[in-house]
């Protein structure tokens, strides 16, 4: 089980980006996200995506942060360009159970980094959290979320130039 824990998410000023976090979860192998703030919209979208384009993807708003992170069943894990370097922890988390991936919008509050098992950096300049997020789950997978098939009604087909979706609804 791998779980993103999404916290500080700020309804009118984060919504894009949070949303981007869900999807990168989504597509790189995760299996639920949890968003600290109640937002019916982003539960909305997400559920649609996976509607069309399939996976059994789980999204959860209004949670108590403390509470998912208290009463996990596995390793915590909190991304942050203060942690420790990501390529001297990979290989400790790989032989872990249930992750939970911690991903900040707004300053994160210091007991985030106490609870924590693992402080991990993705690189020490500032940086976008969907990045991390990407990278930590592509080496959490190693790269194997590239060929997962989420068996949707829809599916993007790679092509050099153009579109091309096949639908199984037609």
């Amino acid at each position: 089980m791998i779980a993103i824990l999404r916290i500080g998410h700020r309804i009118h000023r984060d919504k894009r980006i949070t949303t981007h976090v869900a999807l990168v979860a989504r597509a790189f192998s995760a299996d639920r996200i949890y968003i600290d703030s109640f937002d019916k919209k982003i539960e909305e979208t997400i559920k649609k995506t996976c509607e069309r384009f399939g996976n059994s993807f789980e999204i959860k708003t209004g949670v108590n942060s403390k509470k998912i992170i208290k009463e996990w069943d596995g390793v915590v894990v909190h991304l942050t360009m203060y942690g420790e370097t990501l390529e001297k922890i990979i290989d400790k988390i790989h032989r872990k159970g249930n992750i939970l991936i911690i991903v900040g919008a707004e300053k994160v509050p210091p007991w985030i980094y106490q609870d924590a098992d693992y402080n991990i950096s993705i690189g020490n300049q500032p940086h976008s959290e969907v990045a991390a997020l990407a990278i930590f789950l592509d080496r959490l997978t190693k790269g194997k979320w590239i060929n997962k098939n989420f068996n949707g009604k829809m599916q993007i087909i790679p092509t050099n130039s153009g579109k091309k979706v096949v639908s199984k609804d037609k």
